[in-house]
């Protein structure tokens, strides 16, 4: 267990601002384990302060993701038996556009502090002021024309109307310092900082502030986020300095990166928690695949449950590279929770993903439906692949006479349709005395023949009759799942078809 004096607390802060992306949901479910394993609160607050880029619907989706994936919530925002947005907790609200009354108490105590400074300047000027940094090729930082304006001057303006926002005055000459558990000490010159915006002209406070006041108002002990935000720590730092305030432990995490080895973007493909959904992987493969990208558990073993993984987590095991998001493993871990999902949620999930004229031709013949499921279970990564057969038609046959080109039945290069034929009907004969009709007795009734013949001029022809498919499971299979009648039928359709 982590020592420390405080009990442990750590939050996680989407915004609503669209979908859960799959970096976001990794670096819930670092800080999550991390709590679990700590005994600690796993708290999710809402940080939905940039009013332009909200998005309607899209807080639930995100709480909806959480729960499809099982990262329960101790304290916060959460998702209620009614599928309602609520909050639970002592130290709330905890949506951010609930709080606009507690940033002011702590910006007008850096205002009073001389920490922070009205700042008066245009949209037009500050994009004046920008475009000759760039000509110059300077830092794109403000140039501090309203920091040292007197109070009497700043009332003026305020009286007259003038739009405003808050700035933190950083100082001059010092080096802000901190420790982070993944990425070491830190050191950043103030010269290199800027007067960052705390108040914006609506009123609203940026993140820098919000998340600073909100982070110590609740309690949080380890911060959880992307490497990304390595660089605006540092301002963090300073206002809790300017707060007088304890400043909690820093957990930047590695990025999670595209093939490329830059980081995961939209182009790549799918990289919202619900597209990954949608396309019918398992919550507990992505959770498990996502905990080992960054994440070095010191031991061979790969596939982990959601209690081993909470067991095994430590900070420790955190790397600093990023790790790459490999599609193809992925797949490989969903096979893997497919291979032993219980055969009733195996059902649920495939015909999620049937089409409803499909679905009322399985309800029709549900005996070979449950036959069907163990052939489907070797064949497919992910639910979706179910959809692609049944678009390619690789079902249908399973439940009706397939229409074929009777020209393909023949094996490779071979051209003598009444060779296939004879086979076809020597294959007939031999399963007239199967009496179980098992995969493997059908198989001991023709393997002989077929070999002495040629196992792909006896095989195919029986595969292809029975399934019209250039792909399809073994004959032997097949015919099991067809039974004895239906599987003899159609080799004499075949045969008709020859004739």
């Amino acid at each position: 267990m982590e020592e420390n004096v405080k009990k442990i607390r750590v939050r996680f802060a989407p915004s609503p601002t669209g979908s859960i992306h799959i970096g976001n949901l990794r670096t819930a479910l670092f800080a999550w384990l991390f709590a679990r394993n700590n005994q600690g609160a796993f708290l999710v607050r809402v940080e939905d302060t940039d009013r332009k880029r909200l998005e309607e619907d899209s807080l639930k989706k995100i709480f909806e993701a959480l729960k499809w994936v099982n990262l329960s919530v101790d304290e916060g925002v959460f998702l209620n038996e009614n599928n309602e947005i609520s909050q639970k907790g002592e130290l709330g609200p905890y949506i951010q556009s609930e709080r606009l009354e507690i940033y002011q108490k702590y910006i007008q105590e850096l205002l009073e502090n001389g920490k922070a400074y009205y700042c008066f300047c245009s949209e037009e000027r500050l994009e004046e002021v920008h475009k000759k940094q760039q000509a110059e090729k300077q830092p794109l930082m403000y140039d501090k024309k309203c920091r040292d304006l007197d109070s009497e001057e700043v009332q003026t303006k305020i009286k007259n109307g003038e739009k405003y926002v808050i700035r933190m005055k950083i100082p001059e000459n010092e080096i802000v310092k901190f420790n982070d558990k993944v990425f070491g000490k830190i050191s950043v010159k103030t010269e290199i900082i800027d007067d960052q915006v705390l108040i914006k002209a609506d009123g609203f406070p940026t993140y820098h502030f919000a998340v600073v006041v909100d982070d110590h108002l609740m309690e949080i002990s380890h911060i959880f986020r992307g490497e990304d935000w390595i660089p605006s720590t540092p301002k963090h730092v300073l206002l809790y300095n300017f707060l007088g305030w304890e400043i909690p432990t820093f957990v930047h995490l590695p990025n999670v990166l595209g093939e490329d080895k830059k980081k995961l973007s939209k182009r790549e493909g799918a990289v919202s928690v619900e597209d990954f959904r949608k396309k019918g992987y398992c919550p507990e493969a992505l959770i498990n695949f996502l905990a080992l990208i960054g994440w070095n558990p010191k031991t061979e073993q790969e596939i982990f449950s959601l209690e081993e993984l909470i067991k095994k987590f430590s900070i420790e095991g955190l790397n600093k590279a990023g790790g790459v998001f490999n599609y193809q493993k992925l797949n490989w871990f969903n096979k893997e929770y497919i291979k032993v999902m219980s055969e009733d949620l195996f059902e649920k999930n495939v015909l999620e993903f049937l089409s409803e004229d499909l679905k009322e031709k399985i309800l029709g013949n549900s005996s070979a439906f449950k036959k069907i499921l163990p052939v489907l279970k070797e064949r497919i990564e992910k639910f979706e692949d179910i959809s692609e057969m049944a678009k390619a038609g690789e079902l249908e046959y399973y439940f009706s006479q397939p229409e074929y080109e009777i020209e393909k039945i023949l094996w490779k290069e071979e051209k003598d349709l009444n060779q296939a034929k004879v086979h076809l009907e020597k294959i007939i004969s031999s399963l007239e005395g199967v009496t179980s009709f098992k995969e493997e007795e059908i198989k001991t009734k023709i393997w002989d023949y077929a070999t002495e013949q040629g196992r792909g001029s006896v095989l195919w022809p029986m595969r292809y009759a029975l399934s019209g498919k250039d792909k399809s499971p073994d004959p032997f299979v097949l015919a099991e799942i067809l039974g004895k009648e239906e599987t003899i039928k159609r080799l004499q359709y075949a045969i008709g078809k020859i004739n």
